[in-house]
């Protein structure tokens, strides 16, 4: 039935084939987290919180922060999930959106240093699925980057000995919203090429394409399975670099300045 229906133009849920579900995002709505988003893209859920954390910076990296993205899928999102330690779609998916935020230019790592070479700012996204409906990617990539919009970092006082936190202080990230990090995830059913597919389309496709964009530029790539076509990529790239100047004007617009 959905394959017959992709012949047509059409999807089981109304949508084109080139449609994004309805999205609705919420910012700030942990308080003990540092940031926070709650993201919904139809049915499919996710929570982004943000904690934060003097360490010392990598030592290939001694004068930026580090940015560190984990994802959890716990069974209660899916019948489709087991038990368990994160699986390989986890880890996966959490690589992909940490690569596309840290390529992007949207982060500034180096304001996150303390003291070069001895102390930064360790920022840990964690992604909670809450309900699994398909392109947990680019619901992730939302969540974590509307997440960062509301973090804000506390001063710091520095003596010989340690690094004291001023809690009372604190500032707005160094963002370049026009760098906004997103994620535009394609599969393939038969000839057919979808955008954003929910979980009933991603079981029966024959491969997955993400491609991450920010400002003009594409900064990451996943190719997860399938045979791609050069006019396939075409397609994906020319309708992603046109889809990301609407959301991410949407996003800037209709969520964070609002918030």
């Amino acid at each position: 039935m959905i394959k017959k229906m992709m012949e047509q133009g059409r999807r089981i849920d109304g949508r084109g084939l080139m449609d994004f579900r309805n999205l609705n995002v919420k910012i700030g709505e942990i308080k003990t987290a540092d940031g926070s988003a709650i993201v919904s893209l139809g049915n499919t859920k996710v929570i982004a919180g943000i904690k934060l954390e003097i360490g010392q910076p990598f030592k290939d990296t001694p004068n930026e922060g580090a940015l560190i993205v984990n994802l959890e899928m716990p069974p209660i999102a899916s019948p489709t999930i087991e038990p368990g330690p994160p699986n390989e779609e986890a880890i996966e998916i959490a690589r992909v959106v940490d690569r596309t935020i840290r390529h992007s230019g949207f982060l500034d790592l180096k304001s996150l240093v303390i003291t070069p070479g001895k102390y930064v700012w360790i920022l840990w996204i964690d992604l909670y699925v809450l309900n699994h409906d398909g392109n947990l990617i680019d619901a992730s990539t939302i969540a974590a980057t509307s997440a960062l919009i509301s973090t804000k970092i506390p001063k710091v006082e520095l003596t010989e000995s340690e690094v004291k936190i001023i809690k009372e202080e604190k500032y707005e990230l160094k963002l370049d919203l026009e760098k906004l990090p997103l994620t535009f995830t394609y599969i393939k059913i038969g000839n057919s090429l979808i955008l954003d597919p929910i979980l009933e389309e991603e079981k029966i496709s024959d491969g997955r394409y993400t491609i991450g964009i920010a400002g003009d530029k594409v900064v990451s790539i996943q190719k997860a399975s399938g045979i791609f076509t050069i006019d396939d990529v075409k397609t994906i790239l020319n309708n992603s670099l046109s889809l990301y100047k609407v959301l991410k004007e949407y996003l800037i617009n209709n969520v964070f300045r609002a918030s």
